[in-house]
C-alpha cells in the first residue's frame, strides 16, 4: 500500500491539481492585488515549474513511440 502512496501517477495527479490551484491563486491575486507583480512572477515561475515537472512524468509514463 505504501507503494502506492509514492507511485508516479499518483505524483503526476498531485502536481496537476497544485497546477489548477496555483492558476486560481494567480487569477486571485491578479484581480485583488494588481500592484504586486513580483508575488505574480513568483506564482507564474513556479506553475511553469510545475508544467515541466507534469511533461517529464507524463513522458515517463507513456514514453513516445518510436517511428
Amino acid at each position: 500500500m505504501d507503494d502506492n502512496l509514492h507511485s508516479l501517477p499518483r505524483r503526476l495527479i498531485e502536481l496537476r491539481i497544485e497546477h489548477a490551484d496555483l492558476d486560481s491563486l494567480i487569477d486571485q491575486a491578479v484581480i485583488e492585488h494588481p500592484s504586486d507583480d513580483l508575488a505574480v512572477r513568483r506564482l507564474k515561475k513556479r506553475r511553469l515549474a510545475l508544467r515541466d515537472m507534469i511533461a517529464r512524468l507524463e513522458a515517463e509514463l507513456d514514453p513516445p513511440e518510436p517511428a
